[in-house]
């Protein structure tokens, strides 16, 4: 009975912090709860009267199990796909990496409880914790950037800034055309409204290119029929932090004040925007669709950055996050027997 209230009170929270500010990061913990426990808790009320209900909260608790195999294996076959059409950078191996960690640590937990006892039993309780919790921060950070990321803002920006992702042989790839589309788009919208923002393809010159990404960035707007006066090239920055940093001082010395969209793609939407607020810049962020094979390796990658960068958010919501793992357990397991 109390975890459809518990699920209400998450709900709260997410539609007030969510109102406050989109980009805030604890609104996918929210989303994330509110749902779960919301549907959980409907399902237990109904337990008591529907055997179907009661079948169905079993069904949940065995599915577990079969989806940590199921997202294992594949985020294994994509670590291949990925190695096989981007090489071997740590970076590209991340989903192999992590999808090896999803089907051994399970087994390695069986072993050490089979061969240590009691000693091996609070290991193994200690890497089960570590890894439902990565699992549901990862998932709360994957859902709510999807949400975010189809956001509809509302505000009329003063600029729109495109954020790059480097050149090969200094020329536009795929994934930067995509954020300049998805850029262009944006600006048409604009247009139709009546609004006439700046364009600011942003990227600086990286150590195996010819020339700046800004510049071959501006370059592409061009020969897409927009004006140059509309084009102010940013071509200082090397890092997401630098892109937003440097594109404010370029607008503010053009005086182009006012509230900016960013562009980027719909992997790095969330924490770019939460970088965004962390650095008190008014902008909102939209995203580019990426290729499918790419998704799984991106995120994971974003999902760590964020880890790192908030250490110690994520120190106090691991705590939280066992709390709450017993009571919906010892929620869950009440229903079901009773």
């Amino acid at each position: 009975m109390f975890l459809l209230p518990i699920g209400i009170v998450f709900g709260a929270c997410y539609l007030i912090s969510r109102r406050r500010d989109p980009r805030l990061l604890r609104n996918g913990p929210f989303l994330v709860a509110a749902i779960t426990f919301g549907i959980i808790g409907i399902l237990a009320i109904l337990a008591e009267y529907n055997i179907a209900a009661s079948i169905l909260l079993w069904i949940i608790a065995l599915a577990i199990p079969l989806s940590i195999l199921v997202f294992g294996i594949g985020l294994i076959a994509n670590g291949v796909t990925m190695l096989r059409r981007e090489g071997r950078s740590l970076g590209h191996q991340l989903s192999l990496i992590v999808g090896v960690l999803v089907l051994v640590l399970p087994i390695v937990s069986v072993v050490l409880v089979m061969q240590f006892g009691l000693p091996g039993f609070w290991i193994a309780a200690l890497i089960g914790l570590a890894s439902a919790y990565a699992s549901v921060a990862f998932v709360s950070f994957a859902v709510y950037s999807i949400v975010y990321g189809r956001m509809r803002h509302t505000f009329t920006p003063s600029a729109i800034v495109i954020h790059g992702s480097g050149l090969i042989r200094g020329r536009v790839t795929a994934l930067l055309r995509g954020r300049l589309d998805r850029g262009l788009r944006v600006y048409g919208s604009e247009l139709a409204r009546g609004n006439r923002p700046v364009l600011v393809p942003s990227g600086g010159q990286g150590d195996d290119e010819p020339r700046p990404e800004g510049e071959a960035m501006a370059e592409y707007i061009k020969e897409q029929g927009v004006p140059e006066a509309d084009i102010l090239p940013e071509t200082r920055s090397t890092s997401t932090r630098e892109n937003i940093a440097y594109s404010v001082e370029l607008l503010d010395a053009a005086d182009r004040c006012g509230p900016i969209m960013l562009v980027t793609s719909d992997y790095h939407v969330l924490r770019t925007a939460s970088l965004a607020r962390r650095m008190n810049v008014d902008a909102q962020v939209v995203g580019s669709r990426t290729a499918r094979y790419y998704v799984p390796s991106a995120f994971i990658r974003e999902f760590v950055a964020l880890l790192v960068e908030n250490r110690v958010v994520t120190l106090i919501a691991v705590g939280t996050f066992a709390v709450l793992m017993v009571a919906i357990l010892v929620g869950t397991l009440t229903a079901a027997l009773g």
